[in-house]
């Protein structure tokens, strides 16, 4: 008896998760089209409240005394890999609160090489929710302002831009070798394996069924 009532809730369970990774399977899916169709629309004028990963377009000035970096990631360049961060900088608006933009990757070795257009400039790119850091999250660098967390609202007043809206615009654009930033290609994709982990619980679910069988029918024949 003890054994089949916890075979029968092992199996209930596990087909408990199998479901629910076929529900997420289907929620990721369709979040993966609604992003691919964001990607291939036309940026459209930032809005007062844009929600999170719109695909926006924005005007105004940088603030080129106003960067800072985000991040670390290993790329390869013409001259070899190299390590890098993605450059944020204050674009001043004039029908809006200034926004930090992250501008694309540049590597450490060639901040003096970076180019930043001069005037008034238009910026195309999605909105990224502001991230909180986390245990483990890596601790800020205030004095070579390096951030390791994407908060404009830490980083703003680090560069003198408390005022600056609570989301960051991430740049995006056509990658040139050689040349600095390297602004995001597409918007970001989150993994979609649920599929596997579906196939997981359910093949687990049955492999308990059978072990189980194996079981009954030897108690059945002693």
């Amino acid at each position: 008896m003890g054994p089949g009532l916890m075979t029968l809730v092992m199996l209930g369970v596990l087909i408990g998760l199998g479901v629910w990774q076929v529900e997420r399977l289907a929620w990721k899916t369709a979040l993966l089209s609604a992003i691919d169709r964001a990607e291939t629309a036309p940026a459209v004028p930032l809005p007062a409240h844009p929600a999170a990963f719109t695909k926006v377009r924005v005007e105004g000035r940088f603030q080129t005394d106003r960067w800072a970096l985000y991040g670390a990631d290993v790329r390869d360049t013409p001259e070899g890999p190299q390590m890098g961060a993605a450059q944020l900088m204050a674009l001043r608006r004039s029908d809006g609160p200034p926004i930090l933009v992250d501008r694309g990757w540049i590597p450490l070795s060639k901040r003096s090489a970076i180019t930043v257009p001069q005037g008034e400039v238009s910026v195309e790119g999605y909105v990224r929710p502001p991230v909180k850091p986390g245990p483990f999250s890596a601790k800020d660098d205030l004095a070579r302002r390096h951030f390791y967390t994407l908060n404009p609202v830490a980083i703003g007043p680090a560069l003198g831009v408390p005022e600056a809206a609570p989301f960051t615009l991430v740049a995006m654009g056509p990658a040139s070798p050689g040349v600095y930033p390297v602004p995001a290609q597409h918007l970001p994709r989150p993994p979609n394996n649920h599929l596997s982990y579906a196939i997981t619980w359910f093949g687990l679910a049955a492999a308990l069924l059978v072990v189980f069988a194996v079981w009954a029918n030897r108690i059945i024949r002693a």
